[in-house]
């Protein structure tokens, strides 16, 4: 039996392509459980630039995933188990992944793709978490395989994803180089494990240069690149020999000219890299190495996410504004239920 009060929600809905105006809190009907699935009840979401590029019409839902209602994070509670679902029992406070479908108040996603939240955590943080701790954890040590000793370079400092990036590099042992478009971002960077950063304007031309200085000529041995455009064929400069750099991002641009006999002098690994699109077993297997290895990073305080802002759910379309101006430094949070 489900713990929802009735068989409707309020949910955040893009009502036709377009800018944040077109998203609208409306009543909706609440989804059911399938078999192994287990209905949530959501606390708390927050914002990637993935739905803002939904909102635009330039990255639909896939299959499966409510088509007009955006959100791939979210922390709740499970209110409801689907049949064979056995993992969680009804109350358990759980945060996780989905392809879309978390600015509502309820939603409803394979029991494997959610770990418990820690119990110190509140729901604003616990909301602010998944997707980019996530994505920094399989982008960065499970794909790229980063070491201790070795140097990673991250573009746009101040996002989400890099912050959780140089917080679980710091950990490792690891040193963190980055780069953002304001001064204030790099210093403000400093205080989750950055160890240098250098501010880019208009040019990258300084880039390759700079890592080279700062890594006594040898290059950054992973390199993630969350911004496209003009970007991968910096990073390619300013990699070292065998160095792998991870395709996160185009917030800059989808398309990209490389120099290829420099990526192919150096032997360097290049890899692109989304959550959205997997199966619902890739995606389990990514929670598990986040639940072993950064959940009890979390408890203990080591790594945090950087909240800058939250909103309500019936300001999704101010959030929405605010995350496309690009003064956020860290997660927007949208709190849903309370």
């Amino acid at each position: 039996m489900s713990a929802a009060a009735s068989d409707t929600m309020r949910a955040v809905v893009i009502t036709r392509f377009g800018g944040p105006e077109v998203l609208e809190v409306r009543t909706v009907p609440l989804p059911l459980a399938a078999a192994g699935e287990i209905l949530v009840r959501v606390r708390a979401t927050a914002l990637n630039r993935a739905d803002l590029l939904q909102r635009q019409g330039r990255y639909p839902a896939p299959p499966g995933a409510p088509a007009d209602i955006p959100g791939m994070e979210f922390a709740g509670e499970v209110a409801s188990c689907g049949p064979g679902a056995e993992r969680w029992k009804e109350g358990d406070r759980v945060f996780g992944i989905v392809a879309g479908g978390s600015y509502a108040e309820y939603l409803t996603c394979h029991e494997s793709v959610v770990s418990r939240v820690p119990d110190s955590m509140d729901w604003e943080m616990a909301g602010s978490i998944p997707e980019v701790f996530v994505t920094a954890h399989d982008a960065m040590i499970t794909q790229a395989g980063l070491r201790a000793g070795e140097t990673v370079l991250i573009h746009a400092a101040g996002s989400g994803v890099a912050l959780a990036a140089m917080q679980l590099a710091r950990e490792l042992g690891a040193r963190v180089l980055g780069t953002a478009r304001t001064a204030d971002k790099i210093e403000r960077a400093r205080a989750y494990g950055l160890t240098s950063g250098l501010t880019v304007g208009g040019s990258l031309e300084a880039l390759p240069e700079w890592v080279k200085s700062e890594t006594e000529g040898r290059g950054a041995d992973v390199v993630l690149d969350l911004v496209g455009g003009d970007y991968p064929a910096a990073s390619i400069a300013a990699a070292a020999p065998r160095a792998r750099i991870m395709l996160i991002g185009t917030v800059a641009g989808p398309m990209a000219t490389l120099p290829l006999g420099m990526l192919l002098g150096k032997r360097i690994t290049m890899r692109g890299t989304v959550l959205r699109a997997r199966s619902v077993e890739e995606k389990a297997a990514a929670m598990r190495a986040f639940e072993a290895e950064v959940v009890p990073l979390l408890a203990s305080g080591a790594v945090t996410s950087v909240i800058d802002r939250t909103f309500t759910l019936d300001d999704a379309a101010a959030a929405h504004r605010y995350l496309e101006s690009n003064e956020s430094f860290g997660k927007v949070v949208l709190g849903v239920m309370q």
